[in-house]
């Protein structure tokens, strides 16, 4: 892969600076350094007719991602439903009851909405390509001749995360193997390339130095990061770059993670119990990998 893809939360200055009265991404911060102060901050943002995060899934990748142990074992293929997951259906729960999201779903059309003039919520927990390329194409989205491009920001939010990933492959029996081996090798070893990706997209590539070199650019956010208001949002990714833990991942947690968010919306809604969105998950899980015995 030519990414790393750690996480930050992005947020809307204007409404930080109508609820928080400030917009600096260090003071911002302050109000969000751990998950007691961003749920304090979540109250704080209803009472002014907001919303803290758009739905169900928002945080999910902030508590996946900072797990104890796999989510599948290796060897035993037990499933483990870890604290860190315990606690996003908590506090998924709790948001939802109390009016601090707007109930929708990851990637459905209402969630997209929410990121642009129409919305009402303060901020999307985002890696590198949701901030370059997800929130840059919403932000854009104009009403009444006004946008939000310039009025997002970025900061590290209550707990470093990662999410997500771009890999290059070779077709099997291809016939240009050579010339395949050098662009990829080129995409995903060269630091000139690695930085020219960045600059032309936004985008945080693998390469620590020349990510280290553009996070000390002191034009590179004026002159490229219109959406984030000139912000360089690459210093804060080159920082939290060197947090990400992957040794706890495993073949299933693709299906694992999409398929507990499914089942959890009924939960969260409050159409089924507890106990009744876990069955469902695991039914689900069963058959999206059949060595999975319901």
């Amino acid at each position: 892969s030519w990414q790393a893809t750690p996480g930050l939360f992005a947020y809307r200055a204007d409404i930080a600076k109508a609820v928080l009265g400030t917009d600096d991404p260090t003071e911002v911060q302050k109000s969000l350094a751990n998950w007691t102060k961003f749920d304090e901050t979540a109250k704080k943002m209803k009472d002014k007719g907001y919303c803290m995060l758009s739905g169900y899934d928002d945080a999910y990748r902030v508590f996946s991602n900072t797990i104890s142990k796999p989510l599948v074992d290796k060897k035993t293929g037990i499933i483990n439903i870890d604290p860190q997951l315990e606690k996003w259906i908590d506090q998924t729960k709790e948001y939802t009851d109390k009016g601090y999201n707007n109930k929708t779903s990851l990637w459905d059309p209402a969630w997209s909405k929410q990121q642009t003039i129409e919305g009402n919520t303060f901020g999307f927990f985002y890696s590198t390509w949701g901030v370059n390329f997800t929130l840059a194409d919403n932000a854009k989205i104009e009403k009444d001749g006004k946008s939000l491009v310039g009025q997002y920001r970025v900061c590290e939010g209550p707990a470093s995360y990662f999410w997500g990933g771009t890999w290059l492959a070779c077709a099997n029996g291809s016939d240009n193997k050579t010339a395949v081996a050098d662009i990829m090798k080129k995409l995903t070893c060269d630091k000139a390339i690695a930085k020219k990706i960045t600059e032309d997209t936004l985008d945080y590539t693998n390469n620590k130095e020349a990510m280290n070199e553009l996070a000390q650019s002191t034009t590179f956010g004026p002159e490229k990061c219109k959406l984030l208001g000139g912000q360089n949002h690459i210093k804060l990714f080159a920082a939290a770059a060197d947090k990400i833990v992957m040794d706890k991942t495993t073949i299933w947690d693709q299906g694992f993670n999409e398929n507990i968010q499914s089942a959890f919306k009924d939960f969260f809604e409050g159409k089924v119990t507890r106990n009744a969105a876990y069955w469902n998950f695991y039914k689900k899980l069963s058959t999206t990998y059949t060595e999975f015995e319901y």
